[in-house]
């Protein structure tokens, strides 16, 4: 688990002036709660390598730290994010995806978890290919494994994307003489780098949204039997009390949302232009080129 205390605000001001959270917060009433009557510190639980996840995380960072929040970024595989969450360890996560790849963690930990709003309604798990590959489905892959030399290429062993492929892909299409890589999604990144550049064919677990498709040559696989599921909604979850604890938060997750466009933005200069290494840099050249896309958040946190 990888912990990330923020404690720069370079783009407050911004924030303020462009986004306008509130026309009267800002300060520390008490020394424990922000001016909108919110407790003051919020942790807030990250996917490990879930980089639209990372993006939103670091983005609602920057936003409360302009209104007086002081926030810690927690990096976590999913089982101890949802664990976490639910004994109160982390205040909130914003990269659910609901109802099949996060949701075996919501039937398990549902009691101690509240849904906060869904801010994205099309995600979906994909595998992906490069472009120049000699087929175009599922259907196909099994006897064309060695087009990829027999490897499908995963993420993170506790990700939801590997248990469904490992529970419902590789059953469905016939894929058990395939070698399904588990490693992580930098490393399936690299992968995907090295093949790409290379020419050679390949073949990852993925997902939209994400910045690899602006990144690289690559395409989907049909999915004629649905195993991959439905497209998904993403969504903020919160522990037990969050919405008591953090009202005025609660509301403007609510109001949340982001269009493809935006997101997609986002993540490629996060990711794909500065290559994950300044995050802050990221968000503030963003807000700077989209300084107007929290209308929901300003009727949210009200005028005063």
């Amino acid at each position: 688990m990888t912990h990330l205390r923020r404690t720069t605000a370079a783009a407050a001001s911004l924030v303020a002036a462009t986004l306008a959270l509130t026309a009267c917060t800002g300060g520390d009433t008490d020394g424990g709660q922000t001016a909108t009557g919110d407790q003051k510190d919020v942790t807030i639980a990250v996917h490990n390598g879930w980089d639209e996840g990372i993006a939103v995380s670091h983005l609602w960072a920057e936003l409360l730290e302009s209104e007086g929040y002081d926030v810690e970024l927690e990096m976590a595989d999913a089982g101890p994010v949802y664990t976490g969450i639910a004994g109160g360890q982390f205040d909130v996560n914003v990269d659910t995806w609901l109802p099949l790849t996060h949701g075996d963690y919501l039937e398990e930990y549902g009691d101690d978890l509240e849904l906060l709003g869904a801010w994205y309604d099309d995600a979906v798990l994909t595998i992906a290919v490069n472009e120049d590959a000699p087929l175009t489905s599922l259907a196909e892959l099994g006897q064309n494994a060695d087009v990829f030399g027999g490897r499908l290429v995963g993420i993170e062993p506790g990700a939801g994307l590997t248990r469904i492929t490992k529970d419902e892909v590789i059953p469905t299409y016939g894929l058990e003489g395939m070698d399904f890589v588990e490693s992580s999604t930098p490393a399936m990144l690299a992968e995907l780098t090295g093949a790409t550049d290379a020419g050679r064919d390949i073949a990852v677990t993925l997902w939209r949204p994400h910045w690899a498709y602006d990144a690289f040559p690559i395409r989907d696989l049909e999915d004629p039997e649905g195993a991959l599921g439905e497209a998904e909604r993403i969504e903020s979850v919160g522990r037990t009390g969050f919405a008591e604890d953090f009202p005025q938060l609660a509301a403007w997750l609510a109001e949340f949302t982001l269009t493809d466009e935006q997101l997609f933005s986002l993540e490629n200069i996060m990711f794909n232009e500065l290559g994950g290494k300044d995050n802050e840099a990221a968000v503030e050249r963003w807000l700077e080129e989209n300084p107007d896309v929290f209308p929901g958040i300003k009727d949210a946190a009200g005028e005063v």
